[in-house]
């Protein structure tokens, strides 16, 4: 590691989560003036940043600003100081991330959180309990290069086996905490899945508690909540992405309730959270199956069986869908910024012929 940084402040940015391939891609920038940092709140035009020495309220500098290149909470950056200013001149490689089609686009990416080692998808016992909506999340967490672990929030609002037996169906290998963050249930079983220098995301739904919970895992009340409406429905508090350090040397990543998200492409994703699905599509009479209406489909023959709930199939063949148009629009997007920037460069060449 470069020698700006001591032993002292090695160990304090490891407890952020910083290890020795940023630091290789933060000595690959041969800019000694830079220092390592990490986003830990998006305010808009400010960011705050992690630092060895403590958090520092910093700004995008010009060329990222102008570059339309923006952080992600969670993300590496490289800071450089100027009198009564801290500006963020470098974003570190990503090594996983959450990411989505941003709201109303036509294919652009917006990440949500970045370098992250566990998604847990937080969805609560009752009316809001929505099974479809865990398949997409975890397609998501599978996307971004994390582990996912689903908690059943609210636990202590209802009886949770039957929850539990409809989450066995729909990810076979992925771990299921029943947790209450009122009474304190399940805690310790979230804490066993976090660990030192490590980053956790808690994504899900306005109101399934997502709140409570880290105030639980903190042993405070930090972050602001809400009374259950007298639907039943839990009420949103957050309204930023925000990175907050655990007792024991974990770290957390905040985000609003996200009710629909969108995803971004990464199709082998979901042979992840469909791999009940996918194991069935190896058993067609033909290897060419589009899985329609042809003899011999292992996966029409498991939902007239009942074996394969008809609402899951239903749910795998709409986020495919979604996914090849997204795949298609951001490859249609993609061509059009190449042929708009070889026409400017076009442009400037005759210019300077004609100059």
């Amino acid at each position: 590691m470069r020698g700006f940084v001591e032993s002292r402040d090695s160990v304090l940015l490891r407890e952020l989560g910083w290890d020795d391939d940023f630091a290789t891609a933060l000595d690959a920038l041969g800019d000694p003036d830079v220092t390592p940092a990490r986003i830990s709140a998006d305010f808009g035009i400010r960011f705050m940043v992690e630092t060895a020495s403590g958090p520092v309220s910093a700004t995008l500098s010009p060329p990222l600003r102008q570059a339309g290149r923006p952080v992600a909470i969670g993300d590496w950056v490289g800071l450089r100081q100027h009198p009564g200013l801290t500006q963020i001149c470098y974003v570190l490689p990503r090594r996983t991330a959450i990411r989505r089609n941003a709201p109303g686009s036509e294919a652009h990416v917006q990440v949500l959180a970045a370098n992250i080692d566990l998604v847990l998808i937080a969805s609560a016992v009752g009316s809001d309990f929505n099974p479809r909506r865990i398949e997409r999340l975890l397609t998501v967490a599978y996307q971004s290069g994390a582990a996912a672990v689903v908690l059943l929030t609210k636990s202590d609002l209802d009886d949770v086996i039957p929850y539990e037996v409809q989450l066995a169906s729909i990810g076979r290998s992925v771990p299921v905490v029943a947790v209450s963050g009122l009474r304190g249930d399940g805690i310790d079983a979230v804490r066993a899945h976090l660990a030192p220098g490590k980053t956790a995301v808690l994504i899900g739904s306005s109101g399934v508690g997502k709140s409570t919970l880290i105030n639980r895992l903190l042993g405070a009340d930090t972050l602001r909540t809400r009374e259950v409406h007298r639907t039943g429905h839990g009420r949103h508090t957050t309204s930023h992405r925000q990175l907050i350090k655990l007792p024991g040397g974990s770290l957390m990543i905040d985000t609003p309730g996200l009710r629909e998200i969108q995803m971004w492409a990464g199709s082998e994703a979901l042979g992840e959270a469909f791999a009940d699905i996918e194991d069935l599509t190896r058993r067609c009479r033909f290897a060419d199956c589009q899985h329609r209406q042809e003899p011999g489909c292992a996966l029409i023959a498991a939902a007239a069986d009942g074996t394969l709930a008809s609402s899951r199939l239903t749910n795998y063949r709409k986020l495919q869908r979604e996914l090849r148009a997204i795949e298609v629009r951001a490859d249609i997007r993609l061509r059009l910024d190449e042929r708009r920037k070889w026409k400017v460069i076009h442009r400037g060449v005759r210019r300077g012929t004609r100059g």
